[in-house]
């Protein structure tokens, strides 16, 4: 090979590189908001392992766990260790922790004022945590730049039927206050949602906390950073006001 088709070699292999490089850089479009490894439906088992007849609520005021994805994944326990190296998506110099943490603390001060008590919960939630409504905060990412939209969704099973009314009415606010449109590609990682899986995990929800994923848009879309990093406050109105009909729904405010 002469030395010409050498250098025409070395920098063709090298562009290659440099553009993987780049994308990876800026999209990591191979890790969406919700971690990778989510439950199938056949992998969660038939029969309620809890007695949920006798089943009351504890008393005091509401209680709403927010949950900022991916925060303080390097403190994962080891039944959670596949956490620890999964950092969620990116965008405009943005780590997807620090979109989900804005949105929750921002989400936490409208309804705080109204007598709920909110808990802004880390990548790993206490064990069986109870709350009567908690909310996993993520953002999503795609190779795709023109991917775009949110997406929000209970899990596999519901056993009091309550998650879903909540994704209901989430689903009906948000894009209300962002006008973000829905993306309709609900994933396995979402409806089997680790910190769903009380079945499989100290560190998850008791069964009876209502409890929904919401992805609040695509970190790798340009028009969607413009609501879930600049205007994040819209992503916090929205998913906020999903919270309080539901609560009042259930008479709890």
């Amino acid at each position: 090979m002469s030395n010409n088709l050498l250098i025409i070699f070395f920098i063709f292999t090298l562009s290659i590189f440099i553009s993987i490089g780049f994308k990876n850089y800026y999209l990591k479009s191979d890790i969406s908001g919700a971690p990778p490894y989510g439950e199938s439906l056949e992998d969660i088992p038939p029969n309620n392992p809890y007695d949920f007849k006798d089943w009351v609520r504890p008393n005091g005021p509401p209680k709403v766990g927010l949950q900022a994805g991916h925060w303080k994944s390097s403190e994962a326990p080891d039944e959670l260790y596949r956490l620890r190296t999964n950092t969620g998506s990116s965008g405009a110099g943005k780590s997807e922790w620090e979109v989900n943490h804005d949105i929750a603390t921002k989400t936490a001060d409208i309804l705080r004022p109204l007598g709920i008590m909110v808990d802004i919960l880390p990548a790993t939630v206490p064990p069986q945590y109870w709350a009567d409504v908690f909310v996993a905060i993520h953002a999503d990412g795609s190779e795709d730049a023109t991917t775009t939209g949110y997406k929000v969704s209970p899990p596999w099973r519901d056993f009091h039927g309550n998650s879903k009314v909540l994704s209901n009415y989430i689903d009906q606010s948000y894009p209300q206050t962002t006008n973000l449109i829905q993306d309709p590609n609900i994933t396995r990682n979402m409806r089997g949602y680790y910190a769903f899986s009380y079945w499989k995990y100290e560190h998850a929800l008791h069964p009876m906390t209502s409890a929904v994923i919401l992805e609040t848009g695509f970190l790798t879309n340009p028009s969607d950073r413009q609501i879930i990093i600049n205007n994040s406050d819209l992503s916090a109105q929205g998913l906020a006001q999903g919270i309080i009909q539901y609560l009042e729904i259930q008479k709890l405010i």
